[in-house]
């Protein structure tokens, strides 16, 4: 058992890198243009010149490949559950050319990882509770990038940008609180319909102390 659980842990932590990277090297590939004109992007590889386009998408196809691989090695409707992610990793970097809340996007994409590491725990597709555990982590990712959206807000609005950060606006302050209480409920919500009462409850408050505190 513990072997398994420690192989399981080994290939979510290289699918993990490996699929971050890809759609770091998307997102800098689509916006290339866009990161010459915000100061903390500018120095970004392909923006710099100091990698070719080429480059980039032979480095995204290795860490496809890659990806592709460790997912594999996991059970049948793991697969399934992650190749469904792919359009969400592909469009989230067009998001903020469209839509106000391209954070949004962001949480979808990032918090994938909570239905797949339920397939790929018990070959089974998610269940309602960890359906609801994957709504709190994306109201919590919304929260945090609307955050570390503020420091790009002058920047953003020059180069035509949308993020969260700016749309919320003068409701800023109260979006993410809005945001970080739906994560604490939805994510505490789910954890009880899964495993009922127990030793969860105090690392929900401690999730709910810190985040409350932001």
């Amino acid at each position: 058992m513990f072997a398994a659980m420690f192989i399981m842990m080994v290939l979510f932590l290289f699918g993990a890198v490996t699929m971050r990277a890809a759609g770091c090297v998307i997102n800098d590939i689509w916006d290339r243009r866009i990161d010459l004109r915000v100061e903390r992007t500018r120095g970004r590889p392909l923006a710099a010149g100091t990698i070719s386009l080429f480059q980039a998408l032979l480095f995204l196809a290795l860490l496809c490949v890659t990806g592709l691989l460790v997912l594999l090695q996991l059970p049948q409707t793991a697969v399934l559950v992650g190749i469904t992610s792919l359009p969400l990793v592909i469009i989230y970097p067009l998001a903020k050319r469209v839509t106000w809340w391209p954070q949004f996007v962001l949480g979808l994409t990032f918090s994938w990882g909570v239905p797949l590491g339920w397939a790929a725990s018990t070959d089974s597709w998610p269940t309602a509770a960890i359906w609801l555990i994957y709504a709190g982590s994306v109201a919590w990712v919304f929260g945090y990038d609307t955050i570390y959206a503020v420091q790009e807000m002058a920047d953003d609005r020059e180069a035509g940008v949308k993020s969260s950060a700016l749309g919320l606006g003068a409701h800023l302050q109260q979006g993410i609180r809005i945001s970080y209480c739906l994560a604490i409920l939805l994510i505490s919500a789910g954890l009880h319909f899964h495993m009922g009462p127990g030793l969860w409850m105090a690392g929900a408050a401690l999730m709910a102390i810190h985040l409350l505190r932001q």
